[in-house]
């Protein structure tokens, strides 16, 4: 499965389910299926890497039949110390994606190398205290490039004021093929920005789930994102 078959028209907006109502996960899921999202943002957090612990393999497990019965994806995001050690389980489990963090790994090579091997699609994710350019640098072995746009670790954090500009400096130094994934405090009012700025692949959690329609908020939100997009060319 290619990274062109994701970016639909050039964008994709990426529902995060750590942001979801748990109570309701699977309807929530099948609603944002019928209202056209395919790929689906899905975190693990250890309590190391980051502060809290979130959700692991074994809701992923639950969730990827139906996800890929509709042809989508799971874009899994380890914010996880030693990332190598999980990743026979996210592909075990129904993983489609994994980005590891530059912060928690010594050898992104030989790490995307690895989830290459298991059948995942590598990405290197790197946090606001990361220079971009050592980001840039790293990536040469990987397919995508996630530039987190808060600090990781909790849902609902605001977008960071300097990311814009970091999103921007990350598209003129990666080779164009290579989509920049944006994570953190994406919503209505800044998502057609960050598409202009060079983002491909934008993840949005409150702005989806916190909303009385997540399906109408998805729709929107990739409403906007094509704007963005448009701007661009």
């Amino acid at each position: 499965m290619g990274w062109d078959a994701w970016t639909r028209g050039g964008v994709e907006v990426l529902p995060s389910l750590y942001a979801a109502d748990f109570m309701r996960l699977g309807a929530q899921i099948e609603a944002l299926l019928a209202a056209g999202a395919r790929v689906f943002h899905f975190d693990v957090g250890d309590g190391h890497f980051i502060p809290p612990v979130t959700i692991g393999p074994i809701v992923l497990r639950s969730i990827a039949p139906a996800i890929h019965a509709a042809g989508g994806v799971l874009d899994c995001h380890l914010m996880v110390d030693n990332p190598e050690h999980h990743f026979a389980e996210i592909a075990a489990s129904g993983g489609d994606t994994v980005s590891f963090h530059i912060e928690a790994c010594a050898d992104p090579a030989a790490a995307a190398a690895h989830a290459r091997g298991l059948g995942l699609v590598p990405g290197l994710a790197f946090s606001p205290g990361t220079a971009v350019a050592d980001a840039a640098r790293a990536a040469a072995a990987v397919d995508f490039v996630v530039c987190m746009s808060i600090f990781p670790g909790y849902s609902g954090q605001a977008f960071l004021p300097d990311a814009m500009e970091r999103i921007r400096e990350l598209r003129r130094l990666l080779p164009t093929h290579v989509p920049i994934e944006v994570d953190g405090g994406i919503g209505a009012a800044n998502i057609a920005a960050v598409c202009e700025a060079g983002a491909a692949l934008l993840v949005a959690g409150n702005a989806v789930f916190a909303e009385p329609d997540p399906a109408a908020a998805y729709r929107a939100l990739a409403a906007s994102a094509a704007t963005g997009v448009a701007a661009r060319r």
